[in-house]
């Protein structure tokens, strides 16, 4: 088998068969299928997601809501895999064209590229803060990643993401798989690859939809997991303060005072845009410091409040 394409769900059943159809209609550049296997680990949907993916062909794993975890129920999921490659998505990522996996695969023809993610383009009802934020953080420009890296980028370096990546199976192995972690296992595991001499790849022209409209709330709240991520793996260490969190906000600034397509509601998104930075800036600040904070206020600030037990 070419690819694992692994899928964490729940309750996915209006979404989970047109990406599963999807994957199995992937072909490469002259044309010849991508051999590709589907595995859904399920969190226990109370809709009829198992059924839909059975029912496609996808091999499919169910486990109880309560031991979902980031890192750990997709390595349950890698123990079923049979492919070279293993490719990670979100039941909320749609491929764009038949040729994703090409393009994702492609770049790990190097020997020292361990592996790859693609961009994320915004659904059609995202709001123009979502819009921005996608298109600062998934650029058209394609970006080899490597140890070398990190002087120039920082933390940005390890940057990664599971909504859509391939891995070589062999360099997954030998990094240990994923870290049982509240958030970011996909950036943990890129930080291992590349401190390991691996090279990581954002390859642009593997593409999907992908993107929300999250509350200011859901935005704390996982910017405050984001946080507690970072502190617990020791990777603040490359958090440089003139980095990617004060060019993301200068950049959104200039990007809303730009804006001419909507001329009669850009200050309202500017105010929108500066009000939701504030609210992922605390929340990040207060997750860097969770271990100052008490354990029932941990889970009153967290999106996933059961890691605290």
């Amino acid at each position: 088998m070419d690819v694992s394409v692994i899928v964490p769900t729940i309750n996915a059943s209006g979404v989970i068969g047109k990406l599963a159809a999807s994957c199995f209609s992937q072909k490469y550049e002259d044309g010849t299928p991508v051999s590709a296997e589907v595995i859904v680990i399920d969190s226990s949907s109370s809709d009829n997601t198992v059924e839909i993916a059975n029912s496609l062909g996808c091999k499919t794993i169910v486990i109880p809501v309560s031991e979902f975890n980031h890192g750990g129920s997709r390595n349950l999921a890698e123990s079923m895999a049979s492919g070279r490659v293993l490719m990670f998505m979100t039941q909320d990522a749609m491929p764009v064209n038949d040729m994703l996996f090409a393009a994702l695969l492609k770049p790990l023809d190097d020997p020292l590229t361990a592996a790859a993610f693609a961009r994320q383009v915004p659904r059609m009802d995202a709001n123009p803060v979502e819009y921005f934020s996608r298109t600062f953080n998934y650029p058209d420009t394609r970006m080899v990643k490597s140890k070398d890296s990190i002087g120039l980028l920082g933390i940005k370096t390890f940057f990664f993401s599971n909504v859509c990546s391939a891995i070589k199976r062999d360099a997954f192995t030998e990094a240990g798989g994923f870290q049982s972690v509240i958030m970011n296992e996909d950036m943990m595991l890129s930080s291992k690859l590349i401190l390991s001499d691996y090279k990581v790849v954002y390859e642009p022209l593997a593409i999907v939809y992908h993107s929300h409209n999250f509350s200011l709330i859901k935005q704390f709240k996982r910017h405050f997991d984001i946080g507690v991520s970072l502190k617990e793996n020791n990777l603040l260490n490359y958090v440089r303060p003139d980095g990617e969190g004060l060019r993301y906000f200068v950049s959104g600034v200039r990007h809303f005072l730009n804006d001419n397509q909507r001329p009669t509601h850009k200050f309202f998104w500017l105010m929108y845009f500066v009000l939701q930075t504030i609210f992922r800036f605390i929340g990040y600040s207060a997750g860097i410091r969770y271990d100052k904070i008490s354990k029932p206020l941990r889970k009153r600030l967290s999106g996933h409040p059961s890691y605290f037990k």
